[in-house]
């Protein structure tokens, strides 16, 4: 593969392609702003309408989600872990059936591990467009998203019934659920009982990671953020790490499973040597930007340029994707 070729594994933030009906709060008043992106994997869009750019599997999949400012992500759960950092903006997050249990406010640059198991929403309380980049574990991402019952209530309210099957049905285009399709069933009361409501305070210490606070501990070597032996202590079935231009590397490395570079700051040059069909090259990659590094490739990536520089690196561990919650 050329260096040309390997370009096919860099998503640009400029290429990103959004979705404006992937899922079921696309007509919500104060959710139906929302841009969703999914990068690399499957995602979990219920709408047709979501373009996929790299389908590689890498036993995680990567997103984004777009919002302009007071726009909000309704409540929902994933069977699976989901991590966020923030790429531009403020954020607040929060959780519970009915999002009152707790709540953290997120800068640029930091990030949040999300417990499994409990409902969770977030919003742009920012005064611009804000980006925030997801890691959601699995190669399937838990088979979809688990919704509040509120939010299919009001969804249908503004036209948008989800299937059992999990794809979106819109009656302002004509659409009505296929025959033998029942609708998405809502949440028994005996499920929701089940659900912990973990406070602001329980949540904080092991599954927020402040950017400052890394770029200080980054400054001779890596920071493992996500993992095992990570700041925020999980086994979510990937690692999320955390380097800054002191800690950068010329030293090439490997990993058995493709791996994922994320800019925060600064620009990165990626360089790769020729083996396993690859002609040696390299690439530089900017903020918003995303790279896919094939497993077993020696690589190395470096700040380009002068002035802050930050990256997220991300990797799969082999591991099931597993509840983050512990309760």
């Amino acid at each position: 593969m050329t260096p040309q070729e390997m370009e096919s594994r860099i998503v640009r933030y400029g290429d990103l392609q959004p979705c404006k009906t992937a899922f079921i709060d696309a007509h919500t008043p104060g959710s139906d702003q929302k841009e969703n992106f999914t990068i690399i994997g499957g995602g979990v869009s219920e709408s047709p309408d979501q373009h996929v750019h790299i389908s590689i599997p890498h036993g995680f999949n990567i997103g984004a989600a777009g919002q302009p400012p007071k726009c909000r992500n309704s409540l929902h759960d994933h069977h699976t872990a989901e991590a966020f950092f923030v790429l531009k903006g403020r954020w607040r997050f929060f959780w519970g059936r009915y999002g009152t249990a707790g709540e953290v406010v997120l800068e640029e640059g930091d990030i949040f591990n999300i417990p499994t198991g409990i409902f969770r929403g977030f919003e742009n309380i920012g005064t611009d467009y804000g980006m925030i980049m997801a890691i959601l574990g699995g190669d399937d991402a838990g088979g979809g998203v688990m919704w509040a019952p509120q939010v299919i209530e009001d969804a249908a309210d503004h036209g948008l019934i989800l299937g059992e099957n999990g794809k979106l049905y819109d009656s302002k285009k004509g659409q009505s659920l296929p025959e033998g399709v029942a609708p998405m069933p809502l949440m028994s009361d005996a499920e929701l009982a089940k659900r912990p409501e973990p406070s602001t305070r329980d949540v904080l210490p092991n599954h927020v990671a402040r950017y400052w606070d890394m770029m200080a501990m980054a400054d001779k070597t890596p920071v493992q953020v996500i993992g095992e032996n990570g700041l925020l202590k999980d086994k979510p079935g990937f690692e999320v790490g955390f380097m800054n231009r002191n800690s950068a590397s010329e030293e090439m490395h490997t990993h058995r499973y493709p791996s994922v570079l994320m800019p925060m700051r600064g620009h990165w040059r990626v360089n790769w040597e020729a083996g396993n069909g690859y002609e040696a090259g390299s690439a530089t990659l900017a903020p918003g930007d995303t790279m896919s590094v094939p497993e077993d490739l020696p690589h190395n990536a470096v700040p380009s340029m002068t002035g802050e520089a930050s990256l997220y690196h991300v990797v799969a561990t082999g591991d099931p994707a597993g509840p983050t919650w512990k309760g």
